[in-house]
């Protein structure tokens, strides 16, 4: 698989033309809505049929996994859940352009970019269902734990890779974060420390257009990506439903921060599918027109039809994937309703790394209350006799 900075026709990549249908044109676009494959004049791509159907079939199953856990939480087994419906693309893409000693430091909603970690999915249910707090060893895959407080995990990025600059090590690290998170001001203190220091890293704008309730033009006067020149490094602004166009441009970002390059922001203009959270009810600020004009531009749709019209894939290729997925949807079921439930006193273990005075008396204050229930139920029982 390669990358190039200029379009170059590609002889098993299938038939392409230039530009695209309806195309804006500051946007990358290399698989049309329609499902039909074009040149850009920067970016382009050069894919075998097996690792086109590699990015489908990550896809489907991170669908399918996303969909479960909102099952799963609708059925009172997870507390909470921000679902990835509509942005695989933007995840799978962008997951695959990174090499295993890149750095991942995601939000809460990077599901799909942690598949293609090789962070097992039911490490991401723990925290929603409360039995952990994260759940996987960040290093273990370079991905980083989920961040809730919105933004702070680019000024994380920033930092890790100003350390990977002064290492001299040829590395990358990628932030991820939303259209509503651009407003905090972590966000703009990440993209000053990385700029001024020239740091290796790749700020990957998820822009779904809405934060919760709030659509993006209600945040910014000019397109985000065009934000990144005010603080002296390029931005491009990708098709976040074209997994093609995401791999693309976010390989030859990552290449260009382990490079010396410094960093770039890359906005993935896609569109949340979804309700923000399991406890968000969109119907309440968004129109359905709209969500029915986005179901057109639907990432898996695009790359089935071009797999199917060139000839990359078959009817056995596609059922295949389909019984992958339920399988992957019954483990995680399983999976999330025999997690044990954590020790109460759990709670205490990594306050301080040598311990604390305070901490002891908390500890033994709370292992008391614990115990008042016990020596409640044998005084209630010895009532009843």
């Amino acid at each position: 698989m390669s990358v190039k900075s200029t379009a170059a026709r590609s002889s098993r990549g299938g038939a392409k033309r230039r530009g695209g249908a309806g195309r804006k044109p500051d946007l990358v676009q290399l698989l049309t809505p329609e499902g039909e494959r074009v040149e850009h004049d920067e970016y382009s791509i050069d894919l075998t049929p097996e690792e086109l159907r590699g990015l489908y079939r990550d896809m489907v199953l991170s669908r399918r996994f996303d969909g479960e856990a909102i099952t799963l939480q609708r059925q009172g087994e997870l507390g909470l859940w921000a679902s990835l419906l509509g942005q695989e693309a933007a995840q799978i893409g962008s997951g695959r352009a990174t090499r295993p000693d890149d750095y991942v430091f995601p939000t809460y909603r990077e599901h799909g970019v942690a598949w293609c970690r090789g962070v097992d999915p039911l490490n991401l249910l723990g925290m929603f269902r409360g039995v952990n707090n994260g759940g996987w060893d960040p290093n273990e895959n370079n991905f980083q734990l989920y961040t809730i407080v919105i933004g702070s995990q680019t000024l994380h990025a920033a930092g890790y890779a100003m350390g990977v600059a002064k290492d001299g090590a040829d590395s990358a690290v990628i932030a991820y974060f939303g259209d509503g998170a651009s407003s905090q001001g972590d966000v703009a203190e990440a993209f000053t420390f990385a700029a001024v220091y020239n740091a290796p890293v790749v700020f990957f704008c998820q822009n779904n257009q809405w934060a919760i309730s709030e659509p993006t033009e209600k945040q910014t006067r000019v397109p985000l990506y065009q934000r990144a020149a005010g603080f002296g490094f390029p931005g491009v602004r990708v098709d976040g439903n074209d997994v093609l166009a995401v791999l693309a441009v976010t390989r030859a970002a990552l290449e260009r921060a382990r490079g010396g390059g410094g960093p770039m922001l890359v906005e993935a203009f896609t569109y949340r599918m979804g309700a923000h959270t399991t406890s968000d009810d969109a119907t309440r600020y968004r129109l359905d027109e709209e969500r029915a004009e986005w179901a057109a531009k639907d990432p898996i749709a695009r790359l089935k039809t071009y797999l199917t019209k060139e000839g990359f894939a078959d009817d056995a290729f596609y059922a295949e994937v389909e019984a992958e997925s339920d399988a992957l949807a019954k483990r995680v079921r399983d999976g999330v309703r025999a997690m044990p439930d954590p020790d109460p006193m759990a709670i205490f273990e990594h306050v301080y790394a040598d311990g604390h005075p305070l901490v002891d008396e908390e500890r033994a204050e709370f292992a008391a209350y614990l115990d008042s229930f016990d020596s409640s139920a044998h005084t209630q029982e010895g009532a009843a006799r």
